[in-house]
């Protein structure tokens, strides 16, 4: 049977799956075991399949994503992070928006802390969407920089996201991580300048308040206690890793005792949060795991249908710019995000995409920010972005149409973003040479 018409029959296969509501890493797996039977038989076909999945996961790049994970929620269990959001508003002063720039701030803070968006919206949300309330901001200036910010999680490391996002692509964990660290940065950036000029034409929408005036002595011991830890956490992970004293792994292990140890001198020890935090990074661990194995069968399955040598073949035959092809490729990555989490793109996208990609010579590191950034503005794109339905369940007593029309000014500065990366690559390439030396 002709490559395409293969192609066609496991991909629809898979779509099926997923609109009967199967779960992700079992649809995937599901059609792998299917295909595997038909093409190569029972002993051969599910003996390749099982070896397949340990390599996926045997693999010493994997050892930073529970460490990462443990680390944000630690931080998040025993509190730490919500005690930082509250000594960086001390620092805001009477700027425009403050409590939207907040968001900002707190978007990265976060970030550290957690890879994922839904979970930093809703820590967000729920953390500044009150006050904001109070204080009489108008939806428009709260709805859109909660979700917007909340994107952020993924790019700025540790990012659980850019760790399973550099495995599947077979890049550097150690480069990937410092490659997304300027556009993450970029990105949080631009959303402080949107929110500083739409509240200097609309000051309506986020009205200046009185604010407690403490004395600098005060804020400066409290960013000892609450925001020097943070600086830690960051130092003996990217740190390490930038100057070249440890490979990710090393980092961030390192990263976890020293969030055991802030831990501990915060709240002593508390055994209950502790075996909290240790099972739900486990839980989603595991989950991940399963994604990756699942992805690594998929992409042997599509390599053997001669798919992604052929997708190679016609794009490097094609009379189209590299770049218009780049481009091409994210766009169908925004359509794919209007149904799947972004973990799901990945896996969908990276064995088409990867081969391709090289054989252009377009850079992964480069490729791979630009694909973080566009899986994120997925899910803040309407009609069906995940973040938007996350942003509905904290504030439901808005309506969805008001939440929409909120996420589209972050979605196109998310384009923005994505064009200034491409256009200047430095941004993303310029910490990982500098590691290099």
């Amino acid at each position: 049977m002709d490559w395409v018409w293969l192609f066609i029959i496991i991909l629809s296969s898979l779509i099926f799956l997923l609109l009967l509501g199967v779960p992700v890493a079992f649809a995937f797996l599901s059609v792998s075991i299917l295909f595997s039977y038909i093409f190569w038989g029972a002993d051969i076909g599910l003996t390749q399949l099982i070896l397949s999945i340990f390599r996926s996961v045997a693999s010493f790049s994997l050892l930073p994503l529970p460490l990462f994970l443990l680390m944000g929620e630690i931080m998040f269990l025993f509190g730490i992070a919500q005690q930082m959001m509250g000594t960086l508003e001390k620092w805001m002063g009477r700027l425009p928006g403050r409590l939207s720039l907040l968001a900002v701030m707190g978007g990265v803070i976060f970030a550290t802390l957690s890879g994922s968006s839904m979970a930093g919206c809703a820590m967000l949300g729920q953390t500044l969407l009150p006050e904001m309330e109070k204080r009489g901001y108008k939806h428009q200036i709260t709805l859109g920089p909660i979700m917007g910010c909340g994107t952020l999680a993924a790019m700025i490391p540790p990012s659980a996201l850019g760790v399973l996002l550099a495995c599947l692509a077979q890049i550097s964990v150690g480069d990937f991580l410092l490659s997304i660290i300027g556009p993450g940065l970029l990105m949080a950036a631009l959303f402080a300048v949107y929110i500083i000029i739409r509240c200097i034409l609309q000051p309506s929408l986020a009205p200046q308040y009185e604010v407690e005036r403490m004395s600098l002595r005060v804020k400066l011991i409290l960013s000892v206690k609450y925001l020097l830890p943070l600086s830690l956490v960051i130092v003996s992970v990217i740190g390490l890793i930038v100057l070249g004293v440890a490979t990710p792994t090393e980092a961030a292990a390192t990263g976890a005792v020293v969030c055991f140890i802030l831990a501990f001198c915060y709240k002593g020890f508390r055994g209950d949060i502790l075996k909290k935090s240790i099972v739900s990074s486990v839980k989603i661990t595991v989950m991940m795991f399963m994604i990756l194995s699942a992805a690594q069968a998929f992409s042997q399955l599509l390599a053997y249908t001669g798919a992604s040598s052929n997708l190679v073949m016609i794009a490097t035959k094609s009379q189209l710019h590299p770049m218009v092809l780049f481009i091409l490729m994210q766009f169908i990555l925004v359509i794919l995000g209007t149904f799947m989490e972004p973990a799901s793109m990945l896996m969908v996208a990276l064995p088409i995409y990867m081969p391709v990609i090289r054989q252009l010579g377009i850079d992964p590191l480069v490729f791979g920010a630009v694909l973080l950034i566009n899986m994120e503005m997925a899910t803040i794109s309407p009609p069906d972005g995940l973040v938007l339905y996350t942003m509905k369940a904290v504030a439901p007593q808005y309506s969805m149409t008001d939440i929409y029309k909120d996420s589209i000014p972050f979605v196109i500065i998310d384009i923005i973003a994505m064009a200034t990366i491409m256009i200047f690559p430095d941004i993303s390439l310029f910490l990982p040479s500098l590691a290099k030396g």
